[in-house]
């Protein structure tokens, strides 16, 4: 409900009916959940250039591109298995911690190659079969979702991105953010992201303030009373 009203606004105070504004802000509906940030162009762009440049290790540049790119929880890139990457087809299949649901999610070829250099060149030798492992002894899997935070916030630090709250969350919801830019139906993004639930998604609809914008902009001009 939030939602409608506090988007419905912008149009109304465009076609001048500001006696309607008012009414809508007597409705005093509030909020259900907070807008969500995401990543500037200009800040993803230097955090994939970090990534691609080798000044990122490998491991935490693969970690930092896969939540990027496919939204995945942070649980979700703990408990990723070597197994569970499909280096033929490009994707990587799992069973979501959360919703037990199965998920299979494209890689990018930027993401399968660095993947490739740590599994090949970098990554300790363990008989551990998680993909991401301590780069210190003992070499088993990474601890918990902290542990996948601070990999993230030191990626972005070495990006010279320093102004934004980084973390597998900011993430996931820029990746939510980018589908919404393409168009993607939003049946389509509760997939990709793994949401139980498609209401789930539709808090994402926040993040997406140009499409907003457009979609009022480019509704009918009536005459103005």
């Amino acid at each position: 409900m939030f939602w409608v009203v506090s988007n419905f606004r912008p149009f109304l105070t465009f076609t001048g009916r500001t006696d309607l504004v008012d009414a809508a802000r007597l409705a005093g509906v509030k909020r259900s959940h907070p807008t969500l940030p995401v990543l500037c162009d200009d800040d993803e762009r230097l955090v994939v250039q970090a990534c691609a440049s080798g000044v990122i290790a490998a491991r935490d540049a693969a970690i930092t591109l896969l939540a990027l790119t496919t939204g995945l929880r942070a649980c979700d890139i703990v408990n990723l298995r070597l197994a569970d990457i499909d280096w033929r087809s490009r994707t990587a299949g799992i069973v979501q911690q959360k919703t037990h649901n199965p998920l299979t999610v494209p890689l990018t070829d930027l993401l399968v190659g660095t993947l490739a250099d740590y599994v090949l060149d970098q990554r300790p030798g363990s008989p551990d079969d998680h993909v991401f492992l301590r780069s210190v002894a003992p070499h088993i899997r990474l601890a918990d979702h902290a542990a996948i935070h601070r990999v993230i916030t030191e990626t972005f630090r070495a990006a010279g991105v320093a102004d934004v709250k980084a973390g597998s969350r900011l993430l996931r919801h820029n990746a939510a953010s980018r589908l919404l830019r393409a168009a993607v139906p939003l049946p389509t993004i509760s997939a990709v992201l793994g949401h139980a639930s498609p209401e789930s998604t539709n808090l994402y609809m926040s993040v997406d303030r140009e499409r907003l914008l457009e979609c009022v902009l480019d509704l009918p001009h009536g005459p103005r009373s």
